[in-house]
């Protein structure tokens, strides 16, 4: 049997199958009549779509093309249509619509006050061509390019500015338009209290008043200047709530503290001023400020005699050394508490008297504190001596005012800082200085011996230098180029002490002489090299009639030096530092007091053939012997 032929089951298999598909086909046939129009009615949509974005795309090429170079379309300048022309015929048609916009004045306003300005005088202009250039810089978007088809935009035009002229404007209309505000307030004099009404004023915004006035101008104005917010003005009804319920109630009596021993502190009416004052709030009101620690200055020393204060450690020389003096314990007024509702007392209508609350005053520095200073020995000294008699007096005063300061480790002294002010109130007396070089008289004169006898007494020590300054004309009596001045309140003696111990200054002045010492523990010893004099310099001359005025002076030739510090270890010698400081000493003037010549006699008029007299040679006068030069150099 041939193996290709079919079985008769393949056969029924077979056609089950035709049979199968050919009922998919009838069902496939039932739904085409609906599908297939639809599937065209989508293609033509997206034909016709893409149909409309090629026309689209093809209108746009155009319009670029077509308006390349022109104006943009929709657009104006100061009202002025230009769309659609060339920048050349914008231009034009710009400068005839407006031929003298720069010179025609222009209103500036601020509030109620106005001021004029003329562009073309405060440097402003507008560059027309640059304007019409720009506005020939169309938008590529098609949307915007679309837009313009409905809708007009105006632009600003290009202007020109002279930048000095124009700020000179600027300043001249801040100058006229802003006016002072002035917020109410309330003061007393004596104990009278004065309620002052605010003043409104108003401020231009400098930071503004640039660019409103270009953008507003070149419309013809008015232009609306921008102001800063004068914030709210203390109202009359503020003033006079205040005035009511707090100025005057505080300023009808007096305020008593009453203090041990019987002992009162008042605080008068008639000073109410001092601690009390008034600041808006920022609401229309006032704030009352009651200052506190004014009030105590006042009242304070009243009871100064009640209390014992708190007394440091320290360290005192005595004949046989430096010795240690324990800290001690006092009681003073607790001002704090005394005063902790100070403004509801100074309200009271009646019975201000407060009674002052006492409390413990302890020392900061304990004995154990002074005990680790370490002074001990004198660590380095100098002495100096001649000077006059209210010299003296000034030189000994400050001695009395630094003898047994105590300079801690680490920390500065100030000569300046620590006497304070030197005037007649302090002690201190007219004497001889020196200025420019010309003997003269001034409060604390001769200061300066002892700073230089402070400042050598420092540097043997081993202090750090921080502040000195040479005379700037030398005196004998010193060691050339290591010696110091001082003026208050500008020349100062300064140094730190770079120990780890402490040191006292001990100063000790007499009839004639002044040594000042420091005292603490050795660590080093110091030499001071001189490098000799050179640039001598030669004096001037100076010429006054004679009088009060006029000290003559032989004068001093000026000169060049330095001075070189070694500093070696007390212990081992080996040298820790070595600095110089090169000192530069001016001429001092020769002073040559003259006798006033006599007026001139006028001479008789002469013949018409007289020759005038030949002119007779002059003489100068002879130099005077110099004086001694005085006790003191103060420059100013």
């Amino acid at each position: 049997m041939d193996s290709d032929a079919q079985h008769p089951d393949d056969d029924r298999d077979e056609s089950i199958e035709n049979a199968d598909a050919s009922a998919e086909v009838a069902e496939e046939n039932v739904e085409t009549p609906t599908a297939t129009p639809k599937r065209r009615l989508s293609r033509k949509v997206l034909f016709a779509g893409a149909g409309v974005a090629m026309a689209a795309i093809a209108a746009y090429g155009v319009d670029i093309y077509v308006t390349h170079g022109e104006t943009g379309r929709g657009t104006s300048v100061l009202g002025v249509d230009i769309s659609g022309i060339s920048p050349a015929a914008a231009q034009q048609k710009l400068e005839g619509q407006f031929p003298e916009i720069a010179s025609k004045p222009v209103s500036l306003r601020a509030g109620e006050t106005s001021v004029e300005m003329v562009p073309a005088t405060a440097g402003l202009g507008i560059n027309w061509k640059a304007t019409a250039e720009s506005a020939a810089h169309q938008s590529y978007n098609p949307f915007s390019r679309l837009i313009a088809l409905f809708h007009t935009h105006d632009i600003a035009p290009v202007q020109t500015v002279d930048e000095p002229k124009f700020s000179a404007e600027l300043q001249s209309v801040s100058a006229a338009i802003n006016h002072e505000q002035l917020q109410g307030g309330i003061v007393f004099h004596g104990s009278v209290p004065e309620a002052i009404n605010s003043i409104a004023g108003q401020k231009l915004d400098a930071a503004k008043l640039r660019g409103a006035v270009q953008d507003g101008w070149p419309t013809g104005g008015p232009v609306e200047l921008p102001l800063t917010d004068p914030g709210a003005l203390v109202t009359d009804q503020a003033l006079k709530q205040t005035m009511r319920e707090v100025a005057i109630p505080a300023s009808s009596a007096d305020l008593v503290v009453q203090g041990e021993q019987n002992i009162k502190a008042t605080l008068p009416r008639d000073r109410i001023g001092e601690v009390l004052s008034f600041k808006p709030d920022g609401k229309g009101g006032l704030d009352a400020k009651w200052d506190v620690k004014s009030a105590e200055k006042i009242l304070a020393p009243q009871l100064a005699s009640t209390e014992k204060p708190a007394r440091d450690a320290t360290v005192a020389i005595g004949a046989k050394g430096p010795y240690v003096v324990g800290e001690q314990s006092g009681r003073t007024v607790d001002w704090g508490k005394t005063l902790a509702n100070f403004s509801k007392d100074m309200l009271k209508p009646t019975d201000r008297v407060l009674t002052a609350t006492y409390g413990d005053s302890v020392p900061t520095f304990k004995k154990a504190d002074a005990e680790k200073l370490g002074i001990r020995e004198v660590i380095g000294e100098f002495s100096t001596s001649g000077f006059e008699y209210a010299s003296g007096v000034n030189i000994r005063r400050t001695a009395e005012q630094v003898n047994g300061a105590i300079v801690k480790p680490g920390a500065d002294f100030s000569l300046n800082g620590w006497t304070g002010p030197r005037g007649l109130d302090q002690g201190y007396v007219e004497s001889g200085v020196i200025i420019n070089g010309r003997p003269g008289r001034g409060v604390g004169g001769g200061v300066s011996q002892f700073a230089t006898t402070l400042y050598n007494a420092g540097y043997f020590a081993g202090m750090d230098d921080i502040e000195h300054r040479e005379h700037s004309y030398y005196i004998s009596r010193y060691p050339a180029g290591r010696e110091a001045t001082v003026w208050e309140g500008s020349i100062d003696v300064k140094f730190r002490n770079p120990a780890k111990t402490g040191v006292l200054i001990q100063a000790i002045g007499d009839d004639s002489s002044i040594t000042v010492r420091i005292w603490g523990t050795k660590t080093v010893n110091v030499e001071s090299i001189n490098g000799g004099r050179w640039d001598y310099t030669s004096p001037s001359t100076i010429r006054l009639p004679e009088g009060p005025g006029c000290a003559a002076s032989g004068g001093q030739d000026g000169f060049t030096t330095s001075d070189t510090r070694v500093i070696r270890d007390a212990t081992t010698n080996a040298e820790r530092s070595r600095a110089t400081r090169i000192v530069v000493y001016e001429p001092v003037p020769v002073v040559i007091c003259e006798k006033p010549k006599p007026p001139a006699k006028p001479d008789p008029k002469p013949a018409d053939d007289a020759k005038p007299a030949p002119a007779t040679p002059t003489t100068t006068p002879p130099t005077t012997t110099p004086e001694a030069p005085p006790a003191e150099v103060q420059e100013p």
